[in-house]
């Protein structure tokens, strides 16, 4: 039988879900923290410990995290080089001096009085992220934390505190950066694409100058100029966090759309100087930069897949009512329309965020969108079957149905 906790323990709802509590946003994970108790009591008591590093422990009834209260102290480089120390010793105030931002440094108890020791309440109501302590540079990680913060706050009018942002400088310039796992890189990336404005993390990491290091195929986008009869707000980095914000405002939470839409002008960055303001070509440069983003931060191999070829595609869809049937026809086929028929809505959609993420255009109609999806559910409509039926076997069958789904695309073009 499990043994009860002593009942000097003391349990406190913390982090996200009580700052989320505050904003009024419906809380996602609920995770505790344990003060007074050891390991082996959470173990005696039918907690099961899951953390390797760290003091972590499922609830046996509900399953929610609960963490020892713990302290950390800086022993290398890096977002892991940590020496972590929990024991009934340590107090609340301890273990939420170790954390990021105040707002996230705030602790309920079980009869809901909030433990805020640093002043997160407060700033929670001012919409200011604020740094808890100069332990804050200790993690490169939290500069990326800081830009998806505000990636996901920012519609409610979240800044960064000044002294933060001074921090998050100094720790840029450090070169710690250089120390981020990518697997780490993209988590924080993949959740600001699932934001509602993820041009607030471009913006913020640049601001601070960490962008070249977390993205310098992104970051080299900034500085070039597009033609302005095509882009009123001619800077390509401007226009890619148009994009990016128009992505999520089509797809809300679709990180695989909102990573193609990143990636799409890629290209414009290797464009010769001597070329400006136009950029012939950048589709198919910008294949191999999208390759190595992909490949560097380890991107999920459906959404490099889906990246590469909105960034290969994407003017052919906006010119899709110029094209001739087979044309459209083999668009789909590169893309593995046929066999994957999501990723020609995906790229109908990076294709429409494009077209509206520019100055002046969001509420632009851009109908090729539905016309590619129009083409295409006609050619999926032909049915192989019958085209089998007719004994046609071997290449013959291939170029067969081949003209078969592009007369179907000829007649819903008509």
């Amino acid at each position: 039988m499990p043994t009860p906790l002593p009942a000097t323990t003391q349990t406190y709802l913390v982090g996200g879900a009580v700052r989320d509590a505050l904003l009024g946003l419906t809380p996602g994970d609920r995770d505790y923290v344990v003060v007074g108790a050891t390991v082996q009591q959470m173990l005696d008591a039918g907690f099961k410990q899951v953390g390797r590093d760290f003091p972590v422990f499922l609830h046996p009834d509900t399953g929610e995290e609960h963490a020892l209260a713990r302290t950390e102290r800086k022993s290398g480089r890096g977002y892991t080089g940590f020496v972590v120390h929990a024991d009934p010793s340590v107090c609340l105030d301890d273990d939420l001096r170790r954390r990021d931002f105040t707002i996230n440094a705030i602790a309920r108890a079980d009869d809901g009085h909030l433990v805020d020791p640093f002043g997160g309440v407060a700033d929670v109501q001012a919409r200011v992220l604020r740094h808890v302590s100069e332990a804050f540079t200790e993690d490169p990680l939290r500069i990326l934390r800081a830009a998806r913060l505000l990636a996901r706050f920012a519609s409610l009018g979240f800044t960064i505190a000044p002294e933060t942002l001074a921090l998050m400088q100094q720790m840029a310039a450090s070169g710690e950066l250089d120390a981020l796992v990518p697997e780490r890189v993209w988590q924080e990336l993949g959740k600001a694409l699932r934001s509602t404005k993820p041009s607030a993390f471009l913006h913020t990491l640049r601001q601070v100058n960490a962008l070249h290091a977390v993205l310098p195929e992104v970051d080299a986008l900034y500085g070039v100029p597009q033609r302005v009869d095509y882009h009123p707000e001619v800077d390509t980095g401007t226009h890619l966090e148009l994009v990016c914000d128009m992505a999520a405002q089509l797809a809300p939470g679709e990180d695989a759309i909102g990573y193609a839409a990143l990636c799409h002008d890629l290209g414009k960055a290797l464009t010769p100087a001597a070329e400006w303001p136009r950029h012939l070509l950048h589709e198919h440069r910008g294949v191999a930069p999208a390759q190595a983003l992909s490949e560097r931060l380890k991107v999920p191999a459906e959404y490099r897949e889906l990246a590469m070829l909105c960034c290969r595609e994407h003017l052919n869809v906006h010119r899709i009512d110029e094209l001739k049937p087979s044309t459209v026809h083999d668009l789909i086929a590169r893309c593995d329309g046929f066999r994957k028929p999501a990723r020609i809505d995906q790229l109908a959609t990076v294709c429409e965020a494009d077209a509206r993420g520019r100055l002046g255009h969001a509420e632009t109609a851009y109908p090729q969108a539905n016309t590619l999806r129009r083409l295409h559910a006609a050619a999926l409509a032909v049915r192989s079957d019958a085209i089998a039926a007719q004994g046609i076997r071997g290449p013959a069958f291939g170029e067969a149905l081949r003209k078969a789904r592009s007369a179907a695309i000829a007649a819903a073009k008509s």
